[in-house]
């Protein structure tokens, strides 16, 4: 039989890995990319000569890359520089608070017991306790599942793994949940703020994301040469395996013919025939037919609640005022408002929370004198496709900017940009929306929003024979390496596919030149 052709739309890095693996079992694979490199969100930005990360910058989960790499005969220490952070990340509020979570556990109770008392360091120990219970109990039935059911999960986690989920009551939103461990509400909001890392308000997502707090307990990881390295190091062992890649290659269609895939429109009209695509986007631009009518069985008709997105400022300025470490957090007191407007109102937060990354900081290198690289970020509604929208004009947009980096000037940071437009990118829903048609902007897929959301995800196979989806908005959800495990999940369902067993006669198609 002919060597099988795959082709892989969309270099983020769901894409990316299964590129990898399926290059490594000796398919022939083309990556074909919209953008001029690698890496979808996971994207960096030279601001005045400095590259800066500018999508996700949280490294979790280690073993999915060591497992992967070991996978292709190679291991994360041989192909990059990484070094876990002391502290995983350093929250302030305007009340004067500050408090830092550590990867020792000793020195995060501690800090607890000295920020909120005694007795909130052992409802944190408690939260911990359950938070790790949890993630153990649902990694392999869920997080390593191909397409979890509730009857699939139900089996999966047996007696003892039932307790520990009804433990924690799974029909309870997250907020709720907290209200048990946590009687500070600073705590309360800490820990709530893990529902932003899916998109997701706290007041609607469910208990079990309280996991995610186990996830960071576990480590967190910087990357020399930030985030982007890991997408530009998978590119690498794809292409060292046989992957081609194409970038400034936009798709415009994937090609069906009577249910069965065969290929890819390019924007240009080039047509590359093949035996299977796996689709790296989001699954709404299937739903919304922007890859063809043919390929809109591949996802359910109805369309989720998108997930927050974002403003984001990408800067290379001096600070002064506090010390920041690699992953700031400043907050409000009225956090419910934040949400309300976003997912309630439609509108911009009147009262956001801000993230800051300070990328010269955190693992062991010197304070940069001068200037230093920095990702700001509030949460935004996914409305970048909204025509004329009343909630996210330049003004509304410029009221946020002043009302985010007036919070972090009353908590004592100053960041001074001389020249604005030269040390710093702004970057909005609509942007965001630019950049990853039919989303809105919407960073995280679809919200998590109730206890049945985990089980509404596409998984990677689909009606389509031949498509199968990759990235954060399929199973198992958004986030560097969860986008990572649905692109393995994608590659082995391919490889486990009729398609490499039985042979679909090749149609005509007219125009442009094609594979054979």
């Amino acid at each position: 039989m002919a060597e099988h052709q795959a082709i892989v739309v969309g270099a983020g890095i769901g894409g990316l890995v299964s590129a990898l693996r399926l290059a490594h079992q000796g398919l022939d694979v083309t990556v074909v990319e919209a953008a001029d490199g690698p890496g979808g969100k996971l994207r960096q930005l030279v601001v005045d000569g400095a590259p800066i990360d500018s999508g996700p910058t949280v490294f979790t989960l280690r073993w999915v890359f060591d497992e992967l790499l070991a996978s292709v005969g190679t291991s994360l220490e041989a192909e990059l520089r990484i070094r876990q952070l002391p502290v995983l990340a350093r929250h302030w509020w305007e009340d004067g608070g500050t408090l830092d979570l550590s990867a020792d556990p000793a020195r995060s109770v501690d800090a607890v017991a000295n920020f909120a008392g005694s007795a909130e360091a052992r409802r944190f120990q408690g939260f911990c306790a359950q938070a790790q219970a949890l993630y153990r109990t649902l990694e392999r039935p869920y997080m390593r599942a191909a397409a979890p059911s509730m009857t699939g999960l139900s089996m999966g986690l047996g007696l003892r793994g039932m307790g520990v989920l009804a433990s924690i009551g799974p029909l309870n939103s997250l907020w709720r949940s907290l209200g048990r461990h946590f009687t500070d509400p600073r705590l309360r909001q800490l820990f709530a703020r893990y529902a932003t890392y899916t998109g997701s308000s706290p007041w609607q997502a469910p208990a079990t994301l309280m996991l995610i707090a186990q996830v960071e307990l576990d480590g967190v990881w910087s990357i020399d040469g930030g985030m982007h390295a890991l997408a530009r190091c998978l590119e690498r062992l794809a292409r060292e395996r046989g992957a081609t890649f194409r970038y400034r290659s936009a798709c415009a269609r994937i090609d069906v013919h009577a249910g069965c895939v065969r290929g890819v429109t390019l924007a240009s009209g080039e047509t590359l025939q093949a035996g299977s695509v796996i689709f790296n986007g989001d699954a709404a631009a299937l739903r919304q037919g922007l890859l063809g009518d043919g390929a809109r069985r591949a996802v359910p008709r109805r369309a989720p609640p998108r997930s927050l997105s974002a403003i984001t400022w990408s800067i290379h300025a001096p600070t002064r005022g506090l010390a920041l470490d690699r992953h700031n957090v400043f907050f409000r007191a009225d956090y419910a408002s934040e949400f309300t407007d976003i997912f309630q109102r439609g509108r911009l937060p009147q009262s956001p929370t801000v993230y800051v990354c300070a990328q010269d900081r955190g693992a062991g290198e010197p304070v940069r004198v001068g200037s230093e690289r920095l990702l700001c970020l509030v949460n935004a509604p996914a409305a970048g496709d909204t025509p004329h929208s009343q909630e996210l004009t330049p003004e509304a947009i410029e009221q946020c900017e002043t009302t985010s980096f007036s919070l972090l000037r009353r908590c004592g940071l100053d960041i001074t940009a001389s020249n604005p437009q030269r040390q710093a990118i702004r970057t909005t829903p609509a942007d965001f929306h630019r950049l990853f048609p039919a989303t809105g902007g919407a960073l995280y897929g679809q919200a998590t929003h109730g206890w049945t959301a985990a089980f509404s995800r596409p998984g990677a196979s689909t009606p389509v024979a031949g498509l199968f989806l990759a990235g954060g908005s399929v199973h198992p959800g958004p986030g560097v390496p969860m986008a990572a495990l649905s692109g393995l999940r994608a590659a082995e369902a391919l490889m486990a596919s009729p398609a490499l067993t039985r042979w679909c006669p090749p149609v005509a198609t007219s125009g442009g030149t094609s594979t054979p």
